[in-house]
């Protein structure tokens, strides 16, 4: 199946995730991509591009960080100063650029989702909204105690900034039960969605 927005098929791209990525995030990724398409139809975002958006947005999750790290200096991925917090959001502007350069996605919109899928940004495009969640509440391989409270928001309100608020929450909570660092950008993006959803 071929689309508009990639130079290769999805069933190529499917089997070249399968060659790198371990089994339990390429599953991931599958889940990823349903759940973008579900939410895409219900919210009236493009599927095609929810589908290769959610497809491929950990398509650098099993590189080594120092790679991640050394593709990300020489490419000049981090402009928006995002992968300043922690090395576990480096794949993500990875998978952006990697999504481009060697599976030939021609699409800003879906390269932006792919991009933001770990840490959201302001002003959240429809389609980063819904990889974003979809990353969070595909049913395949996420921990039902973290999936069900953020999809229970999701199926009571109809709402994908209460969805991801929720999901912002629960993320601060765990970060400070650990005593982890929290990034501006996390800090940003609750206090708007916190301000768009009780106004």
């Amino acid at each position: 199946m071929k689309t508009d927005y990639t130079l290769i098929s999805l069933e190529e791209i499917e089997m070249r995730l399968k060659e790198c990525l371990s089994e339990e995030r390429f599953e991931h990724s599958l889940g990823v991509m349903e759940k973008s398409v579900e939410l895409a139809q219900k919210f009236g975002a493009d599927t095609d591009k929810a589908r290769l958006a959610g497809l491929l947005h950990d398509c650098a999750k099993c590189i080594d960080k120092s790679e991640l790290k050394k593709m990300i200096d020489e490419n000049n991925l981090d402009e928006d100063n995002c992968c300043a917090g922690s090395y576990k959001v480096w794949h993500a502007p990875v998978s952006a650029f990697l999504a481009q350069k060697d599976y030939g996605v021609n699409d800003k919109e879906i390269l932006s989702a792919i991009k933001w899928h770990t840490m959201g940004r302001l002003n959240m495009t429809l389609l980063e909204k819904i990889v974003y969640l979809a990353d969070k509440i595909e049913e395949r391989t996420r921990e039902i105690e973290y999936r069900v409270p953020i999809d229970k928001v999701l199926k009571e309100t109809g709402d994908l900034d209460m969805a991801i608020l929720k999901s912002f929450k629960m993320t601060i909570c765990s970060l400070t039960e650990r005593n982890l660092p929290i990034c501006q950008t996390t800090i940003d993006v609750y206090n708007e969605l916190l301000k768009k959803t009780t106004h």
